[in-house]
């Protein structure tokens, strides 16, 4: 009860806030929350399946194995992110001066705890309480009109103030709740920052404490936390159970299309009930697939969520560090489940429940690095190779069970067929029926061969199934070559345009040094030839990988343009040279005289002054 009344205060307030403050809780990803009818509470259901729940595998063990709650399933019915940064950062042992700074409200000393009635009343929720006669509705619409003249209405420090406060009241009181009256806010160090606070991964961060909570003392009953997430799980993976009615089909998140089921019976005959439900429920009727018939209209969300599905991950809500471990349940994927060792300590050592690292400061980025890293990458999906050595063993089950099966077939033939005149009078002293032991063996028999085409066309499946997975391993392990030998032949031409750089860089100065200490043509012409051929195989190398082609083209051309500059300089100062050489020798024999033209022929100073005298 205690938790539908936090649904409907954090509800009223998040209807009072202006049209600009809701747009900021969309934002963050809890818009789809308050989108989900406020359905009755089932603690008899939560009790039963809390009771098979195996903490060591962080999953539920049932009759015909483990399954487990999926960020596709968190993604689906509430509609909260399952990417993003993880939930984690630093935990305190107090949070006064921070309340005191973040939320002007007091807290404390030594404590995560928030008063209730303060933080409530911060948001304009005063006189909480339902009145005698006062329907849903009216009371939901009494608690938004109150709380409306208590906010601001524009946008502002004020604003972002209410918005705190609004987080901590929906964070600590709904979907992270836990039992007690007071509101923890370990999670406003993450909130200082409004504008990250959509980046993170609320969902699966809500997702490892569903899974703390399932392993709290089989005797508790309340449910303090956002309950709908594991009825609706129940709802559609055991609906032989029988304990929600489809009322809205098509709504999203999926949430909103389920009510739950009223059971007017006291709560330990429901608990009983269910009990005997769930160890004699048809194997065939657990749902492992509920989404195959699900499209994305009206999920944007599920487009980023997606990579996430079907991994194992490791789950973090601050200093809740918990594996979702996808291997043991992986008829939930459509693969065949095989037969996993399952370590009976965790190789993720953490504290326990008494302490968990809160009486101190502690930064679980770096306490959790492995597992934070994890995160990042995804987590690990389930390799193929369980399901095939689960399909070989199946196989050869069926193949055994063919041949029993066989020999008990032909037993029962040769008893047939030698039943005849001695049978008979056997039969009359037993006091029997020939024709009806004769019609009961040959029922016998067609049981047996039954059976025998049932086996056949199961081995025939298990066949296929099994060749099927070997084709996907094939590829897989073609692939995996095709990549490697690819990042092989990448890094060494990348190796060798870089080698190839380097020469063309120290090439280049030595081109400049000797420009300027003006050395013989032949000299620079050699080094300049160099040049161009490194520059020539560094195109040829760039050219194999993608990577580098268009810093192949830039730098040929800039070289290009380089030693085309140098050669037309090279010539000009050979000229240059020539030139002045010849006007020394002028020198010596007549200052007076003028230097012939390039292109005529030299004659002797007597000419060369004739020739002066005639012009």
């Amino acid at each position: 009860m205690r938790a539908r009344v936090s649904w409907t205060l954090v509800l009223a307030a998040f209807l009072a806030f202006p049209p600009f403050q809701r747009e900021r809780v969309e934002e963050m990803g809890f818009g789809q929350i308050f989108r989900i009818e406020r359905m009755r509470v089932d603690p008899a259901l939560t009790q039963a399946l809390r009771s098979r729940w195996d903490t060591e595998a962080s999953a539920f063990a049932f009759p015909w194995g483990h399954m487990i709650p999926r960020l596709e399933d968190m993604s689906r019915i509430t509609g909260l992110r399952v990417y993003g940064r993880a939930v984690s950062g630093y935990t305190y042992p107090c949070y006064h001066d921070l309340a005191e700074r973040l939320l002007d409200l007091p807290v404390e000393r030594r404590s995560s705890l928030v008063p209730r009635v303060a933080l409530q009343e911060s948001l304009g929720l005063y006189e909480a309480g339902k009145n005698a006669g006062e329907s849903e509705d009216e009371y939901l619409a009494r608690l938004a009109r109150v709380s409306q003249r208590e906010l601001a209405s524009e946008p502002g420090p004020q604003a972002d103030l209410d918005l705190r406060r609004f987080l901590v009241l929906f964070l600590g009181r709904l979907l992270f709740a836990t039992r007690g009256d007071a509101v923890h806010c370990r999670f406003l160090p993450l909130l200082e920052d409004l504008g990250g606070v959509g980046g993170y991964a609320w969902g699966a961060a809500f997702l490892a404490h569903q899974f703390d909570g399932l392993s709290v003392s089989e005797r508790q009953t309340s449910t303090s936390s956002f309950y709908p997430f594991l009825q609706v799980w129940a709802y559609l993976h055991l609906p032989a159970l029988g304990r929600g009615d489809l009322a809205r089909p098509g709504f999203v998140p999926i949430a909103c299309r389920w009510d739950s089921r009223r059971d007017t019976r006291h709560l330990v005959d429901q608990l009983e009930r269910l009990q005997k439900a769930i160890d004699s429920y048809p194997y065939l009727d657990v749902v492992w697939q509920p989404y195959l018939g699900e499209g994305d209209e009206g999920q944007p969300w599920l487009a980023q969520a997606r990579p996430y599905f079907g991994r194992s991950v490791w789950l973090h809500a601050l200093n809740l560090v918990l594996p979702l471990n996808l291997f043991l349940t992986q008829r939930s994927l459509g693969l065949r489940q095989s037969v996993v060792e399952f370590p009976v300590r965790d190789r993720f050592r953490w504290p326990g429940r008494s302490f968990r690292g809160l009486h101190n400061t502690t930064n679980w980025r770096e306490r959790a690095r492995e597992q934070i890293e994890n995160w990042e990458r995804k987590g690990k999906g389930v390799d193929v190779t369980g399901e095939i050595a689960s399909l070989r063993a199946l196989l050869q089950s069926a193949v055994q069970d063919r041949e029993a099966a066989q020999r008990q077939t032909a037993e029962l033939l040769e008893r047939v067929r030698g039943t005849g005149a001695g049978g008979a009078s056997s039969s009359q002293s037993a006091g029997g029926s020939p024709s009806l032991m004769e019609a009961r063996l040959t029922g016998v028999v067609l049981r047996a061969e039954e059976a025998q085409r049932h086996l056949e066309e199961r081995e025939r499946d298990l066949e296929l199934a099994h060749d099927h997975a070997m084709e996907l391993q094939g590829e897989r392990d073609r692939l995996r070559g095709e990549a490697q030998a690819t990042r092989s032949e990448r890094d060494q031409l990348r190796i060798r345009a870089e080698a190839a750089e380097a020469q063309v860089a120290e090439m280049t100065r030595e081109l400049a040094t000797l420009r300027v200490q003006r050395p013989p043509g032949d000299q620079e012409e050699t080094l300049a030839r160099s040049l161009q051929q490194i520059v020539t195989d560094i195109g040829r190398s760039r050219s194999r990988s993608r990577s580098g082609a268009s810093v192949s083209r830039a730098t040929g051309a800039s070289v290009g343009q380089y030693l085309a500059g140098s050669s037309s300089r090279q010539r000009n100062e050979k000229e240059e040279r020539r030139r002045q050489g010849e006007g020394s020798a002028q020198d010596g024999r007549g200052g007076g005289e003028m230097l012939p033209p390039p292109d005529r022929q030299e004659g002797s100073g007597e000419s060369g002054g004739g020739q002066q005298g005639d012009l």
